[in-house]
């Protein structure tokens, strides 16, 4: 497991990196149209990229005003390394911080397994988003 440097911040300090690791993951590796994967609730959203020992940006994440918990994206390059986990557990404790009871989010459904780990359970019935099939999950603090 590496060591990751995770900043948070708001859109305009992050979006150039949040944006990269995003179009690559989402536009370029699962054909999500761009228009779609950038969204008018960006500019609202607590954003958190992670960034490698050489200061590398490998994934990023968003925590919406509303508890919700979405865009988690790693890069190939660092995908299996902790990375993700440690994006998430930090998106959930900054929910924490401000007072939130719980966390949602809508998973790729290939993903769940992964949210399951981190203490999220399965809400509802699979559905598409963008072609791809997702699942609502939550975890309550």
């Amino acid at each position: 497991m590496s060591t990751y440097n995770i900043k948070l911040g708001d859109w305009g300090t992050l979006n150039a990196d949040a944006k990269a690791i995003r179009t690559e993951v989402f536009v370029e590796e699962q054909g999500v149209p761009a228009e779609l994967e950038m969204d008018s609730l960006d500019i609202v959203c607590l954003h958190a990229v992670a960034y490698d020992a050489d200061g590398i940006p490998v994934g990023t994440g968003r925590l919406l005003p509303d508890g919700h918990i979405g865009r988690m994206a790693v890069r190939k390059i660092a995908r299996g390394s902790g990375v993700g986990g440690a994006l998430l557990q930090a998106l959930m404790q900054q929910a924490k911080v401000r007072g939130d009871h719980h966390v949602a989010l809508s998973a790729q459904t290939h993903a769940a397994p992964f949210y399951t780990r981190h203490g999220f359970a399965i809400e509802g019935e699979e559905f598409y988003e963008a072609g791809i099939a997702h699942i609502n999950m939550q975890r309550n603090f």
